[in-house]
């Protein structure tokens, strides 16, 4: 039987990698006058839903999913967070 699983992906820049954007909106928040903000990064957040005999799979999917598609890992990082979803109870 089928499981739905909640999937959470976060992708980010490897530590080594220059993040311009991250550098741009550090600026930005000091020119606000917010002082103590230092080392700002840029990532990118993904909610999606998959369906999977079990959460091995569903782990297998979705590393797939980010290694192809999703992150590149030549300079990003990834991680996920997976939550069975309860199936919806019908009244008759």
């Amino acid at each position: 039987m089928s499981q739905q699983y909640q999937c959470r992906i976060y992708v980010t820049l490897r530590p080594s990698v220059l993040d311009p954007a991250g550098v741009a909106v550090e600026s930005g928040l000091k020119q606000l006058g917010l002082r103590g903000v230092e080392q700002v990064r840029i990532g990118k957040y993904i909610e999606l839903t998959v369906t999977a005999s079990d959460e091995t799979q569903a782990k297998q999917q979705l590393d797939q999913m980010c290694d192809q598609l999703l992150a590149n890992p030549v300079i990003e990082n990834y991680r996920f967070e997976l939550t069975p979803v309860k199936p919806l109870s019908v009244n008759p």
